[in-house]
């Protein structure tokens, strides 16, 4: 590994920490391989809470203390918080998760599991973010190796969700709760992010979610002996959807998705009620709340579909189940963006900003501290298991070339951070 990253940077202290990053990776990647071999889908609870004990014990060298929290669902495992304690009142706290999107059952359906095949390490959870887990480990290693002194100074919190699959609340709450009496400098998430052709994908902004139920309330009858006393709701319900499906809007960045439909409970009878269930996503604030107002707005128009016999009217009800609110550009984000950005020129490599359809924990921080994602190392095929025999499917797998180089930029970029953090308030750290 040393030989592929020798001298691939301008900057010399750059080069000389890929060097011992490269030479820690093996370590790193048997860690890394236990951990994508304990099943973590967010519903095993045993397996996530398993994970959560291992990932602790794997920062306890670094000097972490550990503590588990319950997450609201008590279907799903226990958030993870660790914490070292700095000599200064800086802050800095970096984010991963603990859950997956594969069922025990799935993995051994596919044979899906820690599997290194060329430049690339199939298993799951390998980018998903148990990768981004290792990102941070070898991110704070290199950083205690290369400046102790900043290692010492900053207060560190790792926060590891136990169901962000899942995106509940509650994980982000616990988050600004422990950060609250600290002067956080930065909320780092570590979701993949590619480096290829010496460029860094970072992640500067995310698609809010809102999920909605639509419930059509019809009457039913026999479908034959009295078909027209009936008011279907499926027929409803089918031309709410083709409304709903019209407010696509690709420009504004606005998508509907109809994910989920049921109704009826036999073919000899007129369905008396049907219900879907939906998301709806956008970058914009502003767009995200007149897409919610367009679509809760379709409940209130005259139904469509009636008895043929005395007019009964099907009725619409539209309701919002929970919403995750957009992270748009703002200038929190964009100044840790221009710190990377600045350590990437230094290394003599370039950033790319990206805005993705996903969410992450960041949607619900970056209005209360700075944030970026995108810190963990690249990857693809996420929330997949399948490996077809011709080619056509792939599972997840993280890329093993960028491990290194991402972990580097991030060592360099916080060290730069906390220095230009300490010129702006000298008070910052203890001397």
């Amino acid at each position: 590994m040393k030989k592929n990253v020798k001298n691939i940077f301008a900057s010399a202290q750059a080069d000389a920490i890929a060097s011992h990053l490269a030479a820690q990776l093996p370590a790193h990647l048997r860690i890394l391989r236990r951990m994508v071999g304990i099943n973590s889908f967010t519903e095993n609870q045993r397996g996530v809470n398993r994970l959560g004990d291992y990932t602790a014990s794997c920062f306890e060298p670094l000097g972490f203390s550990s503590k588990f929290i319950q997450s609201a669902n008590p279907k799903f495992g226990k958030h993870l918080f660790l914490r070292r304690k700095g000599r200064g009142r800086g802050a800095v706290c970096m984010l991963s998760h603990l859950d997956t999107v594969f069922p025990p059952v799935e993995e051994r359906l596919h044979d899906f599991r820690w599997h290194p095949e060329g430049g690339r390490i199939y298993g799951p959870g390998t980018v998903d973010d148990k990768g981004g887990t290792l990102g941070i480990l070898m991110t704070l290693s290199g950083i205690r190796r290369f400046f102790p002194e900043i290692f010492e100074e900053i207060t560190w919190e790792i926060a590891i969700d136990a169901s962000e699959e899942h995106l509940s609340s509650d994980f982000s709450e616990l988050c600004a709760s422990r950060l609250e009496n600290l002067r956080t400098l930065a909320c780092l998430v570590f979701e993949s992010g590619a480096f290829n052709d010496n460029v860094f994908t970072l992640v500067s902004a995310r698609k809010g979610r809102a999920v909605f139920k639509v419930s059509v309330s019809g009457r039913g009858a026999h479908a034959g002996a009295s078909h027209g006393q009936g008011a279907n709701a499926i027929v409803q319900l089918s031309r709410i959807v083709d409304r709903i499906s019209a407010l696509n809007d690709y420009q504004r960045g606005l998508t509907f998705n109809v994910g989920l439909i049921s109704g009826g409970s036999a073919i000899n009878r007129v369905p008396h009620h049907a219900e879907a269930e939906l998301e709806m996503r956008a970058f914009s604030p502003e767009v995200f709340r007149s897409g919610q107002s367009a679509l809760l707005s379709l409940a209130d128009e005259a139904a469509t579909v009636h008895s043929h016999e005395d007019g009964f009217s099907c009725r619409v009800r539209i309701e919002t189940l929970y919403e995750t609110s957009p992270w748009p550009w703002n200038p929190g984000t964009e100044s840790l963006l221009q710190v990377w950005r600045s350590t990437a020129e230094d290394m003599g490599a370039s950033i790319k900003a990206e805005e993705r359809g996903g969410l992450s924990d960041g949607n619900a921080l970056h209005s209360r501290f700075p944030t970026l994602d995108g810190l963990g190392p690249g990857g693809g095929n996420g929330h997949c298991s399948e490996n077809s025999t011709d080619g056509s499917k792939k599972p997840e797998y993280l890329d093993l070339s960028s491990i290194v180089p991402k972990a580097c930029l991030n060592v360099l970029a916080i060290a730069r951070l906390a220095k230009e953090m300490q010129a702006r308030e000298p008070g910052l750290f203890h001397k």
